[in-house]
């Protein structure tokens, strides 16, 4: 997810790209900008690179495991065949 920091300068440069009438109204704007963009991505149920990096760790030590346990159900199986 975002964090605020990034949400206020997206609002400040989509504030900044406003005819100078506009601009009267800039913090409601920056406000207005800041609450839809937070929503966005609240929806898009965005995970943080912390988040994702500790999943892609899981799923790596999980294909080990399963690739370990590929090879041994392999090896067994061709005992078994052999006997």
């Amino acid at each position: 997810m975002l964090d605020p920091k990034q949400l206020d300068e997206l609002a400040r440069r989509f504030t900044e790209q406003l005819p100078s009438g506009l601009r009267d109204l800039q913090q409601e704007v920056e406000k207005n900008v800041r609450i839809a963009a937070q929503s966005a991505f609240n929806r898009m149920e965005l995970v943080t690179r912390e988040e994702f990096d500790a999943q892609a760790k899981v799923l790596a030590r999980t294909r080990e495991k399963l690739e370990a346990l590929e090879a041994r159900i392999a090896a067994l199986e061709g005992t078994e065949k052999a006997e």
